[in-house]
């Protein structure tokens, strides 16, 4: 499975365990059965799933601060489950580089959001990079 697949599953898992409001880590073993996984992309699969979970609270403050006035119950729970993944991935995963996370995103709402999505989830993940200053620490 290579990493793209890997964040595929990741972004699956956050949108199931959104659906059931269940943030429990033993959903992931559910998931796992999808592919072949190898101990790399294994243990991506925990680490950014861990982290999100242990950080949802600021990731969605920071989805709703960025989103301009939109609440989380308003946005499609698949573009929230992008947004958390990407964001985690930016605040948490260090040896991944934003670009590759936000353009990771926008890929991902390509394929599984709608039309409005992807310029949504790059203008939320962009601003935030921007305004946080990520961008000079390139």
């Amino acid at each position: 499975m290579s990493r793209k697949l890997a964040r595929e599953l990741c972004m699956k898992v956050l949108f199931d365990m959104h659906m059931n409001n269940d943030f429990d880590l033993n959903r992931i073993e559910y998931h796992l059965e999808e592919g072949s996984i190898n101990e790399k992309q294994n243990e991506y699969i925990y680490s950014v799933l861990t982290k999100t979970i242990d950080n949802i609270a600021n990731i969605d403050k920071i989805i709703e601060d960025y989103s301009r006035g939109w609440k989380l119950n308003r946005i499609a729970n698949v573009d929230l489950a992008i947004l958390r993944l990407a964001l985690s991935e930016i605040l948490y995963m260090e040896d991944i580089p934003y670009k590759v996370s936000i353009n990771e995103a926008v890929e991902l709402s390509k394929i599984y959001c709608s039309d409005e999505s992807p310029p949504f989830i790059n203008g939320i993940l962009d601003n935030y990079i921007e305004k946080e200053g990520l961008k000079e620490n390139e």
